[in-house]
C-alpha cells in the first residue's frame, strides 16, 4: 500500500440534499445519466505534492480556468462501473479493482498521474456510503458510478499538465432495456474508424467516444441504435462497437472475440463473459475476425449468434449486421439462448441472486 493510498477524507455533507419523496421518485424511474446523487469525490494531484486534498463534498459544478489544458489538449480519463442493492440491502459493486487498474492505464497512457488502487477503492466507498439512499433496490437497476480524471493546470503549452483532478460522480439506473432486452441492428462504418494501433484506443478517454459520434448518427440514419468498427490499418478486421465489446458464437458453442491489440478496450464485462463461458466447458477464442467471417459465417449457419457487452447494457444481442448494400442476418430474429444465458448468469452473482464462485463482488455498505 502506497502511502498516498492512507489520505484522510474530508467529509462535507450536502445541506440541501434531495426530498425524500423527489428522490424516491426518481430512484423509482431513474432512466440512465439523468439525475445525480447528492454528493461528489474529489481528490487533487500536482508534481510537487502527489495526490492531496480528499474530499467528500455536496455535488455541484466545478471551477475551471479558462486556460485548463483538458479544454484544449484532452487530457482525461474515466471509468464506469455499478452498486448493486442485495435482496438483504447490502450494496456491493463488481470488480472495481480491475476498474482501477484500467484508470490506471489509460491515465499513463493520457499522461496522466496514476490513482493508486487502494485511493480508488476508498473513493467509491465514501461516495456510496453517503448516498446509499439514491441505490434502487429491484430488477437490473443500480447506481451507475463515474469516476474521472482531469488535466486542470492553466497553460497553452502542449505538455503533460503538472495539476489534475480526480472525482467521482454518480446517477441512479434503470434497466437500460425499458422494454426488455431484444436484439438490436448493427450499423458497419465503412468511413471512419474508432481508433488507431498505437493510439488510444485502449484507453478508456472522452477522445475515442467523440470520435465514434458521426458514425454513430449515421448508425441512427440507417435505423440501427449502434455502429460497429474496423480496424484502421486494412478496415477488414472487426473491432468493437461505440462503447462495448463484440462476440460472435459459433454453431459448436465456440466463443470469438477480438484480441486486445491496442486499439480495443479491455472490457471487464468481456472478460467476465470470456471466465463464466469457459466455466460451463465452452472454448472462446481472442483473435482476429474479419469482417467477411462475420458475414460468411451468417449465410452459412456457422456464425449462430452475435452479442455486444459493456457495463451499462450488459450482454446485447445482435440480429443482424447491416452496411451499404447488405443485411448479414435477421432484423427480427430472437435473441440467442447462450447469449441470453451467459447474461442471465452475469446479472444473477451482480445481484447476490446466484454465489460469487469467483470472489468478484466487493461489499460497500
Amino acid at each position: 500500500m502506497t502511502a498516498q493510498s492512507t489520505l484522510a477524507f474530508r467529509s462535507l455533507k450536502s445541506t440541501h440534499p434531495a426530498p425524500q419523496a423527489e428522490r424516491e421518485a426518481i430512484v423509482a424511474n431513474p432512466g440512465f445519466g439523468k439525475y445525480f446523487t447528492d454528493h461528489m469525490v474529489s481528490i487533487d494531484w500536482t508534481l510537487e505534492q502527489g495526490w492531496h486534498d480528499a474530499a467528500l463534498k455536496p455535488y455541484g459544478p466545478l471551477m475551471l480556468d479558462p486556460a485548463s489544458s483538458v479544454l484544449h489538449y484532452a487530457q482525461e480519463v474515466f471509468e464506469g462501473l455499478k452498486a448493486y442493492r442485495h435482496p438483504d440491502g447490502s450494496i456491493w459493486t463488481f470488480r472495481p479493482e480491475q476498474n482501477a487498474a484500467r484508470m490506471q492505464r489509460s491515465a499513463t497512457r493520457l499522461a496522466l498521474p496514476p490513482l493508486p488502487t487502494d485511493l480508488f477503492l476508498e473513493s467509491i466507498k465514501q461516495l456510496v456510503a453517503a448516498d446509499a439512499a439514491w441505490v434502487p433496490g429491484s430488477g437490473e437497476m443500480s447506481l451507475y458510478i463515474r469516476p474521472f480524471m482531469i488535466a486542470n493546470e492553466s497553460f497553452l503549452g502542449v505538455r503533460s499538465a503538472h495539476r489534475a483532478a480526480y472525482y467521482v460522480i454518480a446517477s441512479p439506473a434503470g434497466p437500460y432495456f425499458s422494454k426488455g432486452v431484444a436484439p438490436v441492428m448493427i450499423w458497419l462504418a465503412e468511413d471512419h474508424a474508432r481508433a488507431a494501433y498505437g493510439g488510444t484506443g485502449a484507453a478508456k478517454c472522452g477522445g475515442n467516444y467523440a470520435a465514434s459520434l458521426l458514425p454513430q448518427q449515421e448508425a441512427y440514419e440507417n435505423g440501427c441504435p449502434q455502429v460497429l468498427f474496423l480496424d484502421s490499418q486494412e478496415g477488414k478486421y472487426v473491432e468493437e462497437l461505440g462503447g462495448m465489446n463484440v462476440f460472435l458464437v459459433l454453431k459448436d458453442g465456440t466463443l470469438v472475440t477480438p484480441e486486445l491489440t491496442g486499439s480495443i478496450l479491455e472490457g471487464v464485462t468481456r472478460m467476465s463473459i470470456i471466465q463464466l463461458a469457459r466455466d460451463r466447458g465452452h472454448q472462446v477464442q481472442e483473435r482476429k475476425i474479419t469482417i467477411d467471417e462475420w458475414r460468411d459465417g451468417i449465410a452459412s449457419g456457422e456464425v449462430a449468434e452475435a452479442f455486444a457487452c459493456g457495463t451499462a447494457a450488459v450482454v446485447t444481442p445482435i440480429a443482424a449486421l447491416k452496411g451499404r448494400g447488405f443485411i448479414a442476418g435477421d432484423e427480427h430474429a430472437a435473441a440467442g439462448k447462450l447469449t441470453m444465458s451467459l447474461r442471465q448468469e452475469l446479472t444473477d452473482i451482480q445481484s447476490g441472486r446466484l454465489p460469487d464462485r469467483h470472489g468478484w463482488l466487493q461489499r460497500l455498505v
